[in-house]
């Protein structure tokens, strides 16, 4: 039986072996959110970027380029961190080039994975049924704020693991603790995601309606998947 496992900052991840895995990375505020919205939305593919200098020269070769830092979208860019700005008509068909505080981070550092795909509550159902038609060892990477960890990724990590409970063994008490966790806050998961630290943080932006759209299930059926330097719908 495969095995699913939870690294619950990436902080942590020269502690896994990313080879023969399945990555799974989530930034639900709300890096991953915009990724899956944009490919929903007709967005050709996406260049995850770590620096924004770099992100900033790809402007030259044709992309839009969005940025942001400390959940602020960065002046100069197209494109901040707001899934709503993903589904504008301006976006259909254009490559993005996108770097974020910790999303972008956690999807290079997972580079030597056999597959990286990224997910969010809005595609958890595409991520949960794909996983299960490789029968490969899974880890879902939360990406955290700056390295320490946080609740509304952890939430959606312990999502993963329950709907793989079927089918895969829990390797380690990260994935249990994961799964607890998404169990008991489901029935009020609005309420429990508000008292996290980083919706504090979001709260003074003025985004609460971004808050509570990316933690909506299932809305999209796709299937970012890391293809070379590109994220791209395989679905």
């Amino acid at each position: 039986m495969p095995q699913i496992d939870v690294c619950l900052s990436p902080e942590l991840l020269h502690l896994y072996q990313l080879e023969n895995t399945i990555v799974v990375v989530n930034d639900i505020l709300r890096a991953t959110s915009c990724m899956v919205t944009a490919l929903s939305h007709g967005v050709a593919s996406i260049v995850p970027i770590r620096e924004l200098d770099d992100c900033l020269k790809m402007r030259e070769k044709g992309y839009l380029i969005a940025a942001e830092r400390d959940g602020k979208m960065v002046e100069g860019f197209d494109l901040g961190n707001s899934p709503f700005s993903y589904m504008e008509q301006a976006v259909r068909g254009k490559k993005i080039a996108l770097t974020t505080t910790n999303g972008t981070q956690a999807i290079k550092l997972s580079e030597k994975a056999d597959e990286i795909l990224v997910g969010a509550f809005l595609n958890k159902q595409s991520i949960i049924d794909y996983l299960k038609t490789t029968q490969k060892d899974v880890l879902v990477v939360c990406s955290g704020w700056k390295g320490k960890v946080n609740l509304e990724d952890t939430l959606f990590a312990g999502a993963v693991v329950e709907g793989l409970s079927d089918t895969f063994e829990m390797s380690n008490d990260s994935a249990l603790i994961s799964k607890v966790l998404y169990r008991d806050s489901k029935p009020k998961m609005l309420e429990t995601v508000l008292q996290c630290s980083h919706v504090q943080r979001l709260k003074r932006l003025g985004i609460e309606k971004d808050i509570e759209f990316c933690l909506t299930e299932n809305l999209y059926n796709v299937l970012p998947k890391m293809q070379g330097e590109e994220l791209v719908n395989i679905l």
